[in-house]
Parts: C-alpha cells; structure tokens; sequence
C-alpha cells in the first residue's frame, strides 16, 4: 500500500513540475515589425553604409551595406500589379520586409513596402493599398 501512495506522489511530482517548468505559449499572429526601410533609402548611401558597401555578382542583389546579420541588400525587381500591368523597380530591403519605388507603362513612381514570400520573390503593397507580385532581376 505504501508502494502505491509512493509511485502516486512521484508521478504528481512530476507532472506539476513538468507544467511549471514550460513556458506559457504566446502567438500573435497580428504581429508585424516595423518597416524600417523606406522608399528614400535606395536613393543614397549614408557614410556609415559607405563603409561597408560590398558589391558581388555572383548573388542577385546589386549591392549591399552593414555587417553580419544585419545587412540592407538593393535589388532590381520587375513583376506585375493586380491588374497585370508590367512594372520595374529598385527596392532595398533588410530582413524579411523593405520599401522601394515602381514604375512602369500605365503607372508613374510608386512607392512600395515589399515582403519576402519566396526565394526570389516579393509581395509589395503601396500606399493605396494596391498589390504587386514581384521577382528580382
């Protein structure tokens, strides 16, 4: 009988202490970090980004800036818009999401938030709310 109040009390150790020792488990899924890339940043290169400009030929982006995992890459893009209308542009782009600037035949400067969706490929939406699908050159 002793036996059985034992094993009782050692497995309820150990499932209390199972629980209390997992953290709880938050999901936001509404969660998006703040762009901190914008149109504006493709069009010069700070000082500082001068300092660690690199340029290789071999990878798709036409240049980059920063240091280990915390680059801003510059690429060329083209792709098309909702309505299937050709565009082009030139995005930089840090992490996951960046910001740059389309043109194309039916459509003036424009400018994007872009996101990663695929290798290569980019999801930009502009100010109005309108969407592009788009590959880098």
């Amino acid at each position: 009988m002793q036996k059985n109040y034992l094993i009782l009390l050692l497995l309820l150790i150990f499932y209390s202490c199972e629980k209390a020792s997992s953290p709880p488990q938050q999901i936001n899924s509404f969660y998006k970090p703040a762009i901190t890339i914008t149109a504006d940043d493709r069009k010069t290169i700070t000082p500082e980004e001068a300092k660690t400009y690199h340029v290789n030929k071999i990878y798709q982006y036409e240049y980059r800036t920063g240091n280990p995992g915390n680059y801003e890459y510059n690429y060329d893009v083209k792709g098309i818009n909702s309505k299937g209308d050709s565009v082009c542009g030139n995005i930089n782009v840090q992490g996951k999401h960046g910001a740059g600037i389309l043109t194309g035949d039916t459509v003036a400067e424009i400018e994007i938030n872009t996101e990663w969706i695929s290798y290569g490929k980019l999801k930009a939406i502009d100010k109005k709310g309108n969407e592009y699908n788009l590959i880098v050159k």
